[in-house]
């Protein structure tokens, strides 16, 4: 009987290891079955098997699509039956991805995020006037506030307006203006007050959940 054991080291490695060998078992003899009206049972009765292994995915959009073609990757692409959905491609499957690009436009100033560069562009988009200003003023100090999370120390809005001047190419001046950004303890202030709701919240939710329930 010892002569009859498999090790896992001596048996053919699983193509989707997460339905375990008894369902590769399975799909090899539904391969290897000649008539195919019993292959189509066969792979249908798999289906089914495979399905109650994961209860949880019954909800999620396109379900049997997803378990018709794990099957037909199981089988290596070699099993020939009828399935209610278009069949993968093995080509397509094993294509390699584009390499997907770095979204980091500025690395001298990651710290104010890619959205910055975003919103810069959108407010060089618009045409003059009060909203314009507004929003070019709304960036600075979100620029400021993002500065601060960084460094902890303060910030003089000059740099903050050298630093707009350079990100919109020239295009955003506030330095020429008179108006100056927000206080620097308002904005660590908002953050506080933020972080300070956000701790309260999670203490309620934590005393609610630890409530005897008869």
């Amino acid at each position: 009987m010892i002569d009859q054991l498999e090790y896992n080291t001596e048996r053919k490695r699983l193509i989707i290891p997460e339905y375990g060998r008894h369902i590769q078992k399975m799909i090899n003899i539904a391969v290897a079955t000649e008539d195919a009206e019993e292959r189509n049972k066969q792979a249908k009765a798999i289906i089914g098997v495979m399905g109650n292994l994961q209860p949880h995915l019954r909800d999620v959009p396109d379900f049997q699509h997803k378990l018709w073609d794990q099957l037909f990757i199981m089988s290596d692409f070699r099993l020939d039956v009828d399935s209610p959905f278009p069949k993968p491609s093995k080509e397509v499957l094993q294509e390699r991805p584009e390499p997907l690009g770095y979204p980091q436009n500025f690395p001298k100033y990651r710290f104010y995020g890619n959205n910055i560069k975003r919103m810069i562009d959108v407010a060089n988009s618009w045409e003059e006037g009060e909203m314009k200003v507004a929003l070019e003023y709304a960036i600075a100090n979100h620029m400021k506030k993002c500065y601060l999370n960084w460094n902890k120390d303060t910030v003089e809005d000059y740099v903050i307006f050298k630093h707009l001047l350079e990100l919109s190419n020239g295009k955003i001046d506030l330095a020429a203006k008179d108006e100056d950004l927000s206080d620097a303890s308002n904005l660590l202030k908002q953050k506080k007050k933020f972080s300070h709701n956000n701790k309260n919240q999670q203490r309620n939710n934590k005393n609610r959940n630890n409530r005897k329930r008869y």
